[in-house]
């Protein structure tokens, strides 16, 4: 959905929130041995992960992309100010296209498929990018995210107050589609509170707003803030803080050489078949 991501690139810095979950996806990665040479950083402008992935191999070459233009224009700003880049006379590390070209040896995206328009293409072009061998390790917002305001908008019949998330069963399955291997998928729901309507409302807006695709589409009057206002301070819990849930969906796979074809009749080009024969061999 392109007009998700322009409300995304509204948000002045990385989500706090972004920042934290790229420190637990980071944690992930010490479950994995591959020391990729190449790291893909997909959608960097909003996943505050520039520090953990130089931290978790610092020896790679750091690359990213981003297919919105407002965010691509803060992704380079950022980099254009690294003075450590400009010392060593580095480029800026953009890759304008998916499918990358070289291919990366890992790729990364954090806190942005929940913004995504057509998951599956997005998914074939990430596979498309990664070299065999290669893996892809991402995170995104979960289909009860903010459960506790979807009664609340009902209730009052203000539409809905964000998408229909992706589930994690499914979102594995369509990992599985774009031909990556061995997807492994989880979940973890955060019970995040505040002190006051405003100081929520702040935090939302700072995260994208509302992304639901059928969300009211005019300017919203003070009298509906006032509304929305009294209905929050209705979630306070026994401390009297304001609850939400967020959920959490974390994923990686893996790219797997290519099967060959098997029909009645086969034909396989040698250079085919001694490459298929050196994988089996390791080498």
């Amino acid at each position: 959905m392109r007009h998700q991501s322009h409300r995304l690139g509204r948000a002045g810095q990385p989500p706090w929130l972004h920042a934290e979950v790229a420190r637990r996806m980071a944690e992930r990665l010490t479950f994995i041995k591959l020391q990729p040479a190449r790291v893909l950083d997909a959608s960097p402008a909003l996943g505050a992960s520039a520090d953990v992935l130089r931290l978790a191999y610092p020896n790679a070459e750091l690359l990213w992309h981003e297919a919105d233009a407002v965010l691509a224009a803060r992704a380079g700003e950022v980099r254009q100010r690294n003075w450590w880049r400009k010392l060593r006379g580095a480029s800026s590390g953009q890759v304008h296209e998916l499918p990358a070209r070289p291919e990366v040896e890992m790729l990364w995206s954090n806190m942005a498929l929940h913004a995504c328009a057509d998951l599956p293409a997005l998914l074939a072009r990430w596979q498309q990018s990664i070299a065999v061998g290669g893996f892809v390790m991402f995170s995104c917002l979960g289909p009860d995210a903010f459960v506790e305001l979807r009664p609340l908008y009902a209730r009052l019949g203000w539409g809905r107050p964000a998408p229909d998330w992706w589930d994690m069963h499914d979102v594995g399955d369509l990992v599985l589609k774009a031909g990556f291997a061995d997807p492994v998928m989880d979940q973890e729901r955060l019970r995040l509170t505040w002190a006051s309507p405003e100081a929520l409302l702040a935090d939302l807006r700072a995260l994208g707003g509302n992304l639901a695709p059928t969300r009211f589409a005019g300017l919203r009057g003070r009298a509906w803030k006032a509304a929305l206002v009294e209905q929050l301070n209705r979630l306070r819990d026994t401390d009297g803080r304001l609850a939400l849930t967020v959920e959490l969906v974390f994923g990686h796979a893996f790219k797997a050489a290519p099967r060959l074809a098997v029909a009645a009749e086969t034909h396989v080009s040698v250079d085919d078949m001694r490459a298929s024969l050196r994988r089996g061999r390791g080498g």
